[in-house]
């Protein structure tokens, strides 16, 4: 295990992976970062990671963007045309925290597809694609998720991938992976990265959450969409200007963070086993496939909210989703010290 690093004697903070700071290995690579005006001429840091990253995930080409909603966004807005469905899993990210960007901006309607842990019911998205466009103009887009945020982490399996693409594709209607924390999912199946979006038409992928780089995420798909979404980021605000010094510890992420994803799955798995012993209600190990753990405190004394406040009285930071829920997310700052710490202060407040 890597450890908490210098942190070992301040707060465990669960609340996300997006919490996680900058390696020394990137911040040198951000200070001596070849730079140029990356909506000009180009950042030369920018166009490797751009090129980078689109060969991880054996795209054609890929676009550097600053946060993981743009790039959702401007994949709707490449793919879909006004008024068009976004066939969705109700509990996706696009659906519980994106969805403001999707009516306001790209103005589409999200259409929500029975599913379940990130899985569509095959036979509820064939109706829906087959929808004919009465009272509305139709399916313009499919949307994946993995890992899948709002179902645990939970991890898409590559055929289910397939199988969506294809029967998407029969419709003519493109499809879009959110694939935030792609890496952990690609991490837990044991497969790269490029196995898993494969047949999807788009990929959208963070390199600031669990490989630890202080901003940034990649869209990636054919150099048509890329060429068009490139456009559309400027006209959102997105095109940045020495963008390199960020995308320099990008680079660094994608070339030596990937394989360490797996402890961050250990120290999740410990944690579930931990808190089973203590309530087998509150966590399924077998459901913890990445890093993420979402508790269901409904059979507890406490609601979530309540949780959250002893657990931050005892330094361990969590985030209450709804009443009944809590989300812990491991990353490099979270060890198995940490993870026993926060099983035995659940124990003793339980």
């Amino acid at each position: 295990m890597s450890g908490r690093d210098e942190d070992s004697a301040g707060p465990i903070d669960l609340r996300s992976d997006t919490v996680t700071r900058p390696t020394a290995a990137m911040l040198e690579a951000m200070r001596t970062a070849p730079l140029g005006d990356d909506s000009r001429d180009g950042d030369p840091t920018v166009v490797r990671l751009e090129q980078r990253a689109a060969a991880m995930v054996a795209k054609e080409a890929g676009l550097f963007l600053p946060s993981g909603t743009m790039g959702n966004l401007l994949a709707v807005l490449a793919h879909v045309t006004r008024g068009q469905d976004v066939l969705v899993d109700p509990l996706a990210h696009l659906v519980t925290s994106e969805i403001a960007g999707l009516v306001g901006v790209a103005g589409v309607v999200p259409r929500t597809v029975a599913s379940q842990a990130g899985r569509y019911d095959l036979a509820a998205l064939a109706a829906a694609l087959a929808a004919a466009p009465t009272a509305r103009v139709g399916a313009g887009l499919v949307w994946l998720e993995t890992s899948h945020n709002g179902a645990g982490g939970r991890v898409v399996p590559p055929g289910h991938v397939g199988e969506v693409c294809a029967m998407a594709r029969q419709r003519g209607v493109p499809v879009h992976l959110d694939g935030a924390r792609l890496f952990n999912a690609a991490v837990a199946l044991g497969v790269p990265a490029g196995t898993i979006v494969a047949p999807v038409d788009s990929v959208m992928f963070c390199v600031s959450k669990g490989l630890s780089a202080p901003v940034g995420s990649l869209l990636a798909g054919s150099a048509a969409f890329i060429q068009r979404a490139r456009a559309l980021r400027r006209m959102l605000g997105g095109a940045m200007r020495q963008a390199g010094v960020i995308a320099a510890a990008g680079l660094v992420a994608l070339e030596t963070m990937v394989d360490r994803l797996a402890e961050d799955h250990a120290v999740a798995q410990r944690l579930a086993t931990g808190l089973f012993a203590i309530d087998p209600t509150l966590v399924d190990p077998a459901t913890v496939e990445t890093n993420i753990l979402r508790l269901d405190v409904s059979r507890t004394r406490r609601d979530a909210r309540a949780w959250a406040d002893i657990l931050a009285e005892h330094g361990i930071l969590v985030q209450a989703s709804g009443a009944a829920q809590l989300r812990l997310v491991t990353h490099r700052h979270v060890d198995e010290a940490a993870a026993d710490r926060v099983v035995a202060t659940f124990a003793a407040a339980a």
